[in-house]
């Protein structure tokens, strides 16, 4: 036997994606696989078995093996474990967040302003802004399907039909979820499948059978267990899990009462959803043209319920009074995702307002949409390229159809996370290749490797860091590690003759950095005999902002991105949702190194773009054109309405208005200026 002692460094400790990362690890070993939390003991080969572990960041645990390749099972789990497990909370929580819109003045499209009217402080219920966005409508009181297990429907099936139905049913619901461009959400569904196969609650079925229960009773009584069990754990992400396992159980339990989807309340209407909680389940069967907002009294931030309303647009809040639920059916309501309150019964004027400047919106969406081939050409007839950020095949393909430019940010992550090795060079090529294929001539910015302490992989063991967005992540990762970087540049350079590649390197602080990663291109290159390919740095770290001019001869183009470069700039965790308030891109501070880098970038005629979320917030789209940028790249869907929003402005008039928002004091400010010049 052999065993270990090793500290969870996960900064959300071992919750559902981690730990179905170690579970899929430990099946392929033959040894009995044990782990130990304090009095706690789990089957490492069972998900819903780490879960009750409880194990959070700083956790102490011991990983204990035995049989015949016990040896290498301690090796790879402890290398494993001390990388992280594939782990990527931050991307799924940075990315899937979508952009308030603000203040979009579009002179060609026969709609007005669409700004969203605040609410007053009036017969307000407070809760906790989970997704951004206001919705207008009636509630509709969401209520779980109540089963009765000894009342069974015409379709009843057996726990092994069942849990084989239900298999199919989440398979299929990841499928068409990945196909709707939420393949990070779709990993929800994907966890709750292996839930299913999990042997810890199928030996808590059968010891209820055991006991003279029925099966259904027995599956019921299983999950109950298991979900007070993960619930009970101190700590709120990972109690967030026993939802997923109650949703997981109901799914199966509706199957064997043969209930189909159509015995819980669906709305026919546009309504704004008020429930106590919704199962990720739930959410996803919801048709999304008749769902304007959640309002859910369970849960935080950082559930599933969040992930999904965040993932697909939809306003929500959650953590809310439980005087909601005493709201009559229909009553009106403003429910503002931004701010996480519901107002109710709202003045006639309040609504009117809302109500309009919502219909605006859409009306403005919709024509932005119908026009996305066209060129973004502002009205003083200057071009601004508007590509879209990506990672994946299926991607780029979207990005076309949605009239996007090209591809201002491929990020290759998407190729390295969540899996026990890393993809060969021949993997990475076939995937880069295509992508260059699909987009033809359209310039693909190709980033390379960009994880490190925040979001690191299974197989690449990295020591401890206290704060890893300060860390070795990043091109400093890379460098560190130049056979993972050299088979990743090699696989770019081979597949640039496919399209229009350019590459891209992240986290760049110092020019040393630089001229490493290009020495390396100019040797790859003599040795495939590639033709040239443009490369370029992302300002994201304010020495890079700051030493742009010395910066900008070394390389072709920069790509500011602003989520980090807000995030270093202010010291504050974007992730943190107690300062999400104030961190805000259109902060002066940060305006002020994105002007220094357009400034430096243009003085050697090189291009400044930008790849972050300010690149679709329509506040801050009149600023970066009035500092000179030259592309925005910008979330998918984002792609027509910024395009749209390009071709009302005449961008001679913003360099003014632009630099007086840098000598402003604070963001609001700096939106306030906009609002009032602008409308």
């Amino acid at each position: 036997m052999k065993q270990i002692e090793i500290v969870i460094q996960n900064r959300t400790g071992l919750h559902a994606r981690p730990a179905k990362v170690l579970v899929n690890l430990a099946k392929q070993f033959k040894s009995d696989i044990k782990l130990f939390h304090g009095e706690k003991r789990a089957n490492a080969k069972s998900m819903v078995s780490v879960l009750t572990l409880g194990a959070v960041n700083g956790s102490e645990i011991s990983v204990q093996a035995d049989g015949v390749d016990e040896e290498k099972a301690i090796a790879e789990l402890e290398s494993a474990i001390r990388s992280g497990l594939g782990d990527n909370d931050s991307v799924v929580e940075a990315e899937s967040a979508p952009v308030t819109h603000r203040g979009l003045r579009q002179k060609d499209a026969p709609v007005k302003n669409p700004l969203i009217v605040e609410a007053t402080d009036q017969g307000v219920i407070k809760g906790v802004g989970a997704a951004p966005g206001i919705a207008v409508g009636p509630i509709f009181h969401f209520q779980q399907v109540e089963f009765d297990l000894d009342k069974a429907g015409s379709g009843q099936i057996d726990l092994a039909e069942a849990l084989t139905y239900a298999k199919t049913q989440l398979t299929e619901l990841h499928q068409q979820m990945t196909e709707n461009k939420l393949g990070v959400e779709a990993a929800i569904f994907e966890a709750h499948r292996e839930l299913l196969d999990d042997p810890e609650l199928a030996d808590a079925v059968q010891a209820h059978v055991n006991k003279g229960q029925s099966p259904i009773k027995a599956w019921k009584a299983a999950i109950d267990e298991q979900a007070a069990a993960i619930a009970a754990i101190n700590d709120p992400l990972l109690a967030a899990r026993a939802d997923d396992l109650r949703d997981v159980g109901k799914r199966v339990l509706r199957l064997m009462l043969g209930i189909g989807d159509d015995g819980a309340s669906m709305p026919t209407t546009p309504v704004v959803i008020v429930a106590r909680e919704l199962s990720p389940s739930d959410t996803a069967s919801f048709d999304p043209q008749r769902v304007l907002g959640f309002g859910i009294v369970e849960g935080g931030p950082t559930s599933h319920i969040a992930i999904l309303a965040r993932a697909l647009g939809i306003p929500a809040i959650v953590g809310v009074d439980e005087s909601m639920l005493a709201l009559e059916e229909n009553t009106p309501v403003i429910l503002n995702g931004n701010d996480g309150t519901l107002t109710v019964n709202p003045a006639s004027d309040v609504l009117e307002r809302a109500q309009q400047s919502q219909k605006r919106w859409l009306e403005y969406r919709r024509f932005a949409q119908e026009q996305a081939s066209l060129p973004a050409i502002s009205q003083d007839g200057k071009r601004v390229d508007v590509t879209a950020n990506a990672g994946s095949i299926a991607d780029a393909a979207e990005a076309l159809r949605m009239g996007a430019d090209g591809i201002g940010l491929l990020r290759t992550e998407f190729l390295f996370l969540e899996r026990t090795t890393a993809p060969t060079e021949d993997e990475q090529f076939s995937v880069y290749n295509a992508i260059a294929e699909t987009m033809k001539s359209l310039p693909v910015i190709v980033r390379t490797l960009d994880i490190g302490g925040d979001k690191p992989v299974a197989y690449i063991q990295m020591k401890p860091e206290l704060n890893p967005f300060l860390g070795e992540r990043g091109i400093r990762l890379c460098l560190n590690r130049p056979e993972l970087f050299r088979e990743q540049l090699r696989a770019i350079l081979r597949a640039a003759p496919s399209g229009n590649l350019r590459i891209m390197f992240p986290m760049i602080s110092d020019i040393s950095e630089i001229r490493q990663a290009r020495a390396l291109i100019e040797e790859l290159s003599r040795e495939l005999n590639a033709p040239p390919v443009p490369f370029g740095i992302m300002v994201e770290v304010p020495s890079a902002a700051l030493m742009a001019d010395v910066l900008a001869p070394e390389i072709d183009f920069f790509s500011i991105g602003t989520n980090d470069l807000t995030q270093y700039t202010l010291a504050m965790d974007r992730g943190n949702s107690a300062l999400a308030s104030k961190h805000d891109g259109l902060h002066p501070a940060v305006l002020r190194l994105i002007a220094q880098t357009i400034d430096a970038a243009h003085k050697y005629g090189k291009r400044a773009d930008i790849c972050g979320e300010l690149g679709s917030d329509s506040a801050a789209v009149p600023i970066l054109l009035g500092l000179g940028m030259d592309e925005l790249s910008v979330s998918i869907p984002s792609v027509p309405t910024v395009k749209a929003q390009v071709r009302s402005l005449n961008i001679s008039d913003l360099q003014p208005l632009a630099r007086e928002a840098l000598n402003c004091s604070t963001a609001q400010e700096v939106r306030e200026l906009v609002k009032k010049q602008l409308g």
